[in-house]
């Protein structure tokens, strides 16, 4: 239950987020608006990291494959990306693209095991819940 929840909540507030970050955008620039948002994280993650505890910052470095660590720069492109939706789409189309886009990736890279994620077998109930989700974005334009 706490799973949905959190994800429930994670939807919500990228929601938010993007339709905030678009509106920055128009004082300043894509780029400004997407670096302020790095960085006010960058602050947030310190002080939940003094809070929380103080695991080492440099085990990090740990982690192998090495790409694994490119997910701040997928992060920077996220931002710039969505701002970039949800000015050109407005909220509720673009929002519905970027989730439907993670359900369709999210699924290949579980049915081939990607990034080390375990394989997971091809079900047909979950391509026709991804079409009947691209099918609701046809009808929500329309």
């Amino acid at each position: 239950m706490f799973g949905i929840l959190i994800a429930l909540l994670s939807g919500a507030l990228m929601s938010v987020q993007g339709v905030f970050n678009t509106e920055v955008t128009k004082a300043s620039s894509v780029w400004v608006a997407a670096g302020f948002v790095q960085l006010t994280a960058l602050l947030t993650c310190v002080v939940a990291w003094f809070i929380t505890g103080r695991q080492p910052v440099l085990a990090v470095w740990q982690v192998e494959p090495k790409y694994m660590l490119l997910g701040g720069v997928m992060g920077a492109f996220i931002t710039y990306t969505v701002i970039e939706a949800m000015g050109n789409l407005g909220p509720a189309r673009a929002a519905m693209l970027i989730v439907v886009a993670q359900v369709v990736v999210a699924y290949v890279i579980e049915l081939f095991g990607m990034f080390g994620v375990e394989k997971a077998g091809f079900e047909w109930h979950k391509l026709v819940g991804m079409v009947v989700a691209v099918a609701g974005i046809v009808i929500f334009k329309w």
